[in-house]
């Protein structure tokens, strides 16, 4: 990958002033500032020391990644792990640090950034913190961006006020905002796509709904001057590379938190921090990251019986190669990390390749998705009983060990309960002992989960057949919900990084049909009774309904809100039936089959507003 990089190169002066000397002002909240009037030889320097800044930065830590880098109108370059550079810095800065505290001398006016079309192509342009451009220079910017079509934007911007970056905002494929979240008004006047924003600040970077706690003391191995440069580059960086958001961001946290003035770290010494940090401490993290609105998560984790079930119907072969096609018309539609943040995978689907030869769990990380395995083996019959459990405990934690190593980062777990009455119309099934039994079993794979560093989705379906009542589902839901909750209690399991995946509460098929709003009203019920605060989320299954009839209830569900947990989707067929029916197995229709399934995602993403 070639990243052209757009701005100036910056000499950072630092000078460290004795405090116990006079020339310091003391404000009202004690803090000392240089008095601008002081004799300078009364002032002594513990050390004066220089740095290239601004660009320079972007540069060093892109290369130090192993990313060929260029400094526009600059001859710098990276030599035996230091800056190396023919021409003199643009500006200069003077950072003046007493007692720890810096105070910045800088030009009121930065020279303007220079401009010329490479007679190459690049794969990156990045418009760095440090660029002044006049609106001429933007237009050729533009026009370059306009010949080298395959050429993304990237762009940083110290202020929303920038108005001569507003015409290249749109073309932008990833946009750095300074400060933790920048103002909704103007966000959307500047036609800014939350989905491009990445909010850096020194305390914490963010994309999406993942955050990233930043340490970073400012001082003279330090200041956020080059923080932020080091932040944005580094999570661009990751980007490329194809590391997921949680690891750019906290390869960028590491950064900040160790670099030194003129030294940030390499590629490997990046990875090897990142890699020894407690993989359970971001548990919580990617849990809200897996929940967070207006997106849901895309269930593509058919069992193998599943799936031949579903290819009979159309009479297509059940082969591998087809139903790696099969799956890959889902994980390919364009813009899928604008619906989905996350996809449950099937272990068959996992070790496949996307059609660019990158494995689906790799591809997937690269588009900013979180890849999430089905990790439960089946339902098995109880000895003499109709009631079933959920087999998979054996071995498991050898398999999330494996599955961790692989980069998946959640796991999802299914029971099943059918609803039974007996002629008095009291609930016969489930029994409280297939209930107890398989809430433990759901207790204990969550707890294997998070040793192993997974976020658990833990699925007690109540299954959506039989004659009865939506009041009688909902007796059954939340009498589940309430022995589900105890024993994840019992077990210790983290409800902050739990998501729970279930049902609406629906009258059985063969009783009657529930309305949008009767199951809108019962649903929201019992979660608002049933469901503890302090859960990451709640997924909704669509769970035998018909496509547009899982979209009607959720939308209904949502408008009885608010909850005090993030509530958004989880569907498998409520989402890919359309595009099965259109694929039928003959790849020229994949295009279409795509579009069938872009506009479930569309449809279902707007029922969460």
């Amino acid at each position: 990958m070639n990243i052209l990089v757009v701005g100036n190169i910056l000499k950072d002066v630092y000078l460290n002033l004795d405090s116990r000397t006079e020339g310091f002002e003391v404000d009202k909240n004690g803090v000392k500032w240089l008095d601008f009037g002081f004799n300078a030889s009364e002032h002594h320097f513990f050390s004066r020391k220089s740095s290239l800044g601004g660009a320079a930065v972007t540069l060093e830590v892109l290369s130090k990644m192993g990313l060929a880098t260029t400094v526009t109108g600059s001859k710098l370059k990276l030599e035996d792990g230091g800056l190396v550079a023919d021409d003199t810095a643009n500006v200069y800065r003077y950072i003046m640090v007493s007692d720890g505290r810096p105070s910045y001398l800088v030009p009121t006016e930065y020279k303007t950034t220079h401009f010329e079309a490479p007679g190459d192509f690049y794969d990156y342009v990045f418009i760095d913190r440090s660029a002044k451009l006049e609106p001429e220079t933007v237009k050729q910017i533009e026009s370059y961006l306009d010949l080298s079509q395959n050429t993304k934007l990237v762009i940083y911007l110290r202020t929303m006020l920038d108005v001569t970056l507003n015409q290249l905002i749109p073309r932008a494929n990833l946009v750095f905002v300074e400060n933790n979240r920048g103002d909704s008004e103007e966000v959307q006047a500047l036609q800014l796509d939350n989905s491009k924003l990445v909010y850096v600040s020194e305390g914490n970077l963010s994309y999406g709904g993942v955050s990233e706690n930043v340490a970073v003391g400012r001082i003279d191995v330090l200041t956020h001057l080059s923080a932020y440069s080091i932040a944005a580059a580094t999570i661009l960086g990751g980007f490329i590379l194809g590391k997921s958001v949680e690891d750019s961001l906290r390869m960028a946290r590491v950064n900040m938190e160790n670099s030194k003035l003129d030294s940030v770290l390499n590629l490997e010494e990046l990875e090897d921090i990142t890699k020894n940090m407690d993989p359970t401490e971001d548990l919580e993290l990617l849990a809200a990251s897996l929940v967070y609105k207006p997106k849901g998560i895309l269930a593509a984790d058919e069992s193998g019986g599943s799936i031949k079930k579903k290819f009979a119907q159309l009479n297509i072969e059940d082969t591998a190669e087809n139903r790696r096609d099969y799956r890959n018309i889902f994980l390919s539609t364009p813009d899928l990390d604008k619906y989905v943040n996350g996809v449950i995978l099937f272990d068959e689907t996992a070790r496949q390749q996307a059609d660019n030869g990158q494995s689906f769990v790799d591809y997937l990380i690269s588009q900013r998705i979180i890849p999430g395995i089905k990790v439960d083996q089946g339902l098995e019959k109880f000895e003499k009983s109709v009631e079933t459990y959920t087999k998979g405990l054996d071995g498991l934690a050898l398999r999330l060990r494996e599955y961790y190593r692989m980069g998946l980062r959640f796991a999802k777990w299914r029971a099943a309960f059918e609803i039974h009455l007996n002629e008095a119309g009291e609930v016969i099934t489930p029994s409280a002992m297939a209930i107890d039994e398989n809430c433990r079993i759901l207790a204990e794979y969550a707890k294997e989960c998070q040793s192993a560093g997974l976020v658990p989705i833990v699925e007690p379906e109540v299954v959506y057949d039989g004659y009865y009542g939506i009041d009688k589902s909902a007796e059954v839901t939340a009498k589940i919900l309430d022995k589900l909750f105890a024993t994840l209690a019992d077990f210790e399991v983290n409800l902050k990084a739990c998501v729970l995946k279930c049902n609406m509460v629906i009258g059985g098929k063969r009783h009657s049909n529930s309305t949008p709003d009767e199951v809108g009203e019962a649903t929201a019920k019992v979660l608002k009774e049933h469901v503890p605060s302090e859960l990451a989320g709640v997924v909704f299954l669509s769970g035998g309904q018909t496509v547009e009839q899982a979209t009607d209830n959720l939308a209904a569900v949502i408008k009885n809100g608010p909850f005090n947990f993030p509530v958004t989707f989880s569907f498998a067929r409520a989402l890919q039936d359309p595009a099965l029916f259109t694929w039928k197995g003959d790849n020229t229709n994949v295009e279409a089959a795509k579009e069938a399934f872009k506009a479930r995602l569309i449809a279902n993403t707007d029922a969460l507003q």
